[in-house]
């Protein structure tokens, strides 16, 4: 009976230790709210990735719904500085990469793969030792608010509203003067804001300040050159189906391309690959010399340009 007292008081201490937790931290002893719960008062955008808007709180609340799936995420500057000689021009894209949702947990992740290196081979041990070899980035990570049905509920307001084009970078190298992201001046700019079956589309106003004093470049083109407003936009884009055809680079075509080092390369040949960049052109009529193509190359003009004037 005496050796059972000491074995009493150590679970004793154990279970008042498990009770102080639970107190502390009584979240984590509740299930999840549904979906359906958490974004009843807020307005629905149905699309490739759909997206809630709380008007009250001025979040965006995302719901994921396809796991360790590719798509293709685009940044760019859609209202820009206006001084060319800083290249923070209106329209320009900024960083492109095949990203992907993992879930881990309580976590979210946005990881963007790396095809730099790769294995071209139908070992998939190799291709796994490849892809082991060479970091991955994680763009960003996401708590889970709620769940149902296989999909996730994320906050996703910071990950909007940040930086994604760096621009006090840009304006550093520009000796223009050292700015930083002022959360208190940003918003969601709900004009551009959409979501469509193929692609999810957020734009935001963002505020950059500076205690200093601002470079010339920025003077002449900004009403107060320590508070510069632009914005920036954040695209979610589904990938096209399999089938395009590589067309190997030779550089004396003069094409852009891309290139990325192919670690299952026979020792003979030279491990990086280069090929053009191009259209996905296909024939109405394969059999054909020359055919119409199935979807033609379509370019717009933007709609700001000025109409032609006759002379």
């Amino acid at each position: 009976m005496i050796r059972l007292i000491p074995l009493f008081l150590l679970c004793l201490f154990i279970n008042s230790i498990a009770l102080a937790q639970a107190r502390n931290n009584p979240d984590q002893s509740k299930p999840l709210p549904t979906i359906s719960e958490r974004v009843a008062p807020m307005e629905k955008f149905p699309g490739y990735f759909p997206f809630y808007w709380d008007a009250k709180a001025g979040k965006i609340w995302l719901e994921i719904d396809k796991w360790n799936s590719e798509f293709l995420y685009v940044e760019s500057l859609p209202a820009g500085l206006g001084s060319n000689d800083i290249g923070l021009d209106r329209g320009q894209l900024g960083q492109s990469h095949i990203v992907r949702f993992e879930r881990t947990g309580p976590k979210v992740l946005l990881i963007a793969s790396n095809y730099g290196f790769r294995a071209n081979s139908d070992d998939a041990d190799e291709r796994r030792a490849v892809k082991d070899a060479f970091a991955e980035s994680t763009l960003w990570g996401f708590e889970v608010a709620a769940e149902e049905g296989g999909r996730a509920l994320v906050d996703a307001t910071t990950f909007y509203l940040r930086d994604a084009h760096q621009i006090p970078g840009t304006l550093q190298r520009n000796q223009q003067g050292t700015f930083r992201l002022d959360p208190t001046r940003c918003a969601f700019y709900l004009a551009n804001t959409k979501n469509f079956p193929k692609n999810t589309e957020v734009e935001t106003t963002l505020t950059f300040t500076s205690e200093g004093e601002a470079g010339p470049l920025v003077r002449q083109v900004t009403p107060i050159p320590q508070a510069i407003t632009v914005r920036e936009h954040v695209s979610f884009v589904d990938l096209p189906p399999k089938g395009f055809k590589t067309r190997v680079n030779d550089p004396r075509a003069g094409y852009f391309g891309i290139s990325y080092m192919d670690f299952a390369t026979p020792i003979s040949d030279p491990i990086t690959r280069r090929y053009i960049s191009h259209h996905r052109l296909q024939k109405k009529d394969p059999s054909a010399a020359m055919s119409d193509p199935i979807k033609p190359i379509v370019y717009y003009v933007d709609r700001g340009a000025p109409e032609p004037r006759s002379t």
